[in-house]
């Protein structure tokens, strides 16, 4: 990459994309980090980590931090769009006027928007219009941001409606230690990310009580089974469900300590109230609201998801873990592929 095509803007200063922007300077590209206010633009320049998000990473030379969007954008060939997922909407507004017909828009949230249960491709078309719909692109995959940042191995899949835009973000984004595929079931990719969460609340939960690896490797299993169902009603190939996106985020999200939604459901297993866990966290639990939002999805579509259905009433109802999973386990016997290949569940 040279000139314009060389400079990567990260839009948010959360773990992930504080990550990316290390990942992208490591690799000798200029990259603007976007802070929301000039404070915090201020103190991450002078301190040359994010003490908060990501302590113990310094910021490689060729990043550099700014409140300024003008700045940020200035000659940039991929925008990095890192913030939550409920914030998507309002920062895609934000960054709107200073985008132009070259540069590439890359989502890498993981979560679903609440009220109108958009993915967060469709939040982003809605919201820069007509100009750049061929060069919008999603990334998702199994990428904890402490192992990346730590230069330890990983995959990603880079997802765009167009090949050619996924196969030019994914030259930009690849490193020898950071190997990216595409795709381009935009759906499946995003649905895999969002919904991977959901099922790490619940794997959460099932370490917290100790019951032991067998029923855990069912709840993946079959929380894989949930979410391609949805996936699939969606419009999402099933395939990508085996894939990165898929299998692979949701065995690293519902396995590792590193995982946000794993320790909450954790948390919620030994009884703190779902408040008290998330005003000690650090960062976003997206498992939460995309709990909500996929079940209201799932309404519209007719498609049944009872794990999502169980960690929903965990969440906001005041069930005990321990009801939960046992009302799980003496559910209607059923085919192990309902709703996949033998009809809906």
């Amino acid at each position: 990459m040279k000139g314009k095509k060389g400079k990567v803007a990260v839009i948010g200063t959360t773990s992930w994309g504080t990550t990316l922007a290390i990942l992208l300077s490591r690799k000798g590209l200029s990259v603007s980090l976007w802070a929301r206010t000039a404070e915090e633009a201020e103190r991450l320049s002078r301190e040359r980590e994010n003490v908060k998000l990501l302590p113990g990473f310094p910021f490689p030379e060729g990043l550099s931090v700014t409140a300024s969007l003008e700045a940020a954008l200035d000659r940039v060939g991929l925008v990095i769009l890192a913030v939550p997922a409920k914030d998507m909407r309002h920062n895609v507004r934000l960054v709107s006027p200073h985008l132009d017909s070259s540069m590439f828009v890359l989502s890498v949230a993981k979560g679903i928007e609440l009220e109108a249960t958009k993915r967060m491709s469709q939040v982003v078309a809605e919201e820069i219009g007509p100009r750049l719909q061929s060069h919008i692109c999603v990334l998702s995959g199994p990428n904890l941001s402490k192992e990346i940042a730590r230069g330890l191995p990983a995959t990603t899949v880079v997802a765009a409606y167009d090949i050619s835009t996924a196969a030019r973000v994914q030259s930009i984004m690849a490193t020898p230690l950071f190997r990216v595929y595409t795709n381009t079931d935009v759906v499946g990719v995003e649905m895999g990310g969002a919904l991977k969460n959901i099922i790490a609340l619940a794997a959460g939960m099932v370490d917290g009580l100790d019951y032991g690896n067998n029923i855990k490797a069912g709840l993946i299993t079959r929380g894989l089974a949930e979410i391609t169902r949805l996936g699939v009603a969606a419009g999402a190939n099933p395939l990508t469900f085996a894939g990165l996106a898929g299998l692979g985020d949701l065995v690293a999200t519902c396995s590792s300590p590193l995982s946000r939604n794993r320790h909450l459901g954790q948390e919620l297993a030994k009884g703190r109230p779902l408040k008290e866990i998330l005003s000690t966290m650090r960062g976003i639990a997206e498992g939460v609201t995309t709990t909500v939002a996929a079940l209201r999805l799932a309404s519209g579509l007719n498609v049944e998801m009872p794990i999502a259905g169980q960690v929903f009433r965990v969440l906001f109802k005041g069930v005990d873990v321990r009801q939960a999973v046992s009302e799980l386990m003496v559910r209607e016997l059923k085919h192990e592929l309902a709703g996949i290949t033998e009809g809906k569940s």
